[in-house]
């Protein structure tokens, strides 16, 4: 006869928005783990939220959409647990990251405030282990009181009081379902970017957007050993090194054209 294992002082709190064929895969991962899952949702029409609900007893909170950073920060506010993991709902702690939270938070060491794991992204039919999306080492889980949401709205982050320890073990992200989804989100965050960075912008020169875009690819690929991950390495590399060309030059039609009449014939 086997004993369940026993569950952590933890909440997981996530947020989602018709999830419903990934919710299970992230809630599994950290059912035996969590004492409290809040999910903050919005806007769903597949039933993500009674999937949550019914089959993991998850505490609903539906909200309008305040973007990422701030709809993080509302399921964090939600959280009455010493303990808290934000994750999102495509994100799944894998079974050797879940042996090291369940070490970690079993310790309680008070030198320690939280913790962050490296994650690694699911895309083109394989792990991706180098470049620049590994290990983007995240910081997700942290006594409650003690970390808040902060960054900007397509780059937020746990600010931490204190000090965080590093685990072994992966966090999974299944971010792009295919290729038309990874591209689809190249224009939301080149979007936000520039409405954060226009006002900002005094001067806007050509050669440094090339270059940056430039160096983008030659980081990820060269110097982060990008081609030790084959082709989607090398479409990764590509793709951030457009995402950034893309970007700033959003930061160009921001300033310099939408404030233009087309002249007349």
């Amino acid at each position: 006869m086997t004993t369940a294992p026993q569950k952590l002082p933890l909440s997981v709190c996530v947020i989602a928005s018709n999830e419903a064929d990934r919710i299970r895969r992230c809630l599994d991962s950290v059912k035996d783990l969590a004492s409290e899952i809040v999910l903050v949702h919005n806007d769903c029409t597949d039933g993500t939220e009674a999937i949550a609900r019914d089959e993991y007893g998850a505490t609903l909170y539906e909200e309008p959409w305040h973007g990422h950073r701030d709809q993080k920060a509302i399921a964090l506010s939600k959280a009455t647990l010493p303990w808290v993991l934000c994750i999102d709902s495509d994100e799944v702690v894998s079974e050797k990251l879940a042996a090291s939270i369940r070490a970690f938070v079993e310790a309680d060491d008070p030198a320690f405030n939280g913790a962050y794991f490296p994650r690694k992204v699911w895309f083109l039919g394989r792990w991706i282990t180098h470049g620049d999306w590994y290990p983007d080492h995240s910081l997700r889980l942290f006594r409650n009181g003690k970390g808040r949401w902060t960054g900007s709205r397509e780059h937020d982050k746990i600010e931490l009081d204190g000090q965080a320890r590093k685990l072994d073990g992966d966090l999974l992200h299944f971010s792009f379902r295919d290729l038309n989804h990874q591209a689809s989100k190249i224009a939301y965050f080149g979007d936000i970017f520039a409405e954060r960075k226009a006002a900002k912008t005094k001067h806007w020169h050509t050669f440094p957007v090339i270059f940056r875009s430039f160096w983008r690819f030659f980081r990820a690929y060269f110097i982060r050993r990008g081609f030790l991950d084959g082709f989607p390495g090398f479409y990764i590399a590509f793709f951030q090194a457009f995402a950034t060309f893309y970007r700033y030059s959003k930061i160009y039609e921001a300033k310099f054209v939408r404030a233009q009449e087309p002249p007349h014939e």
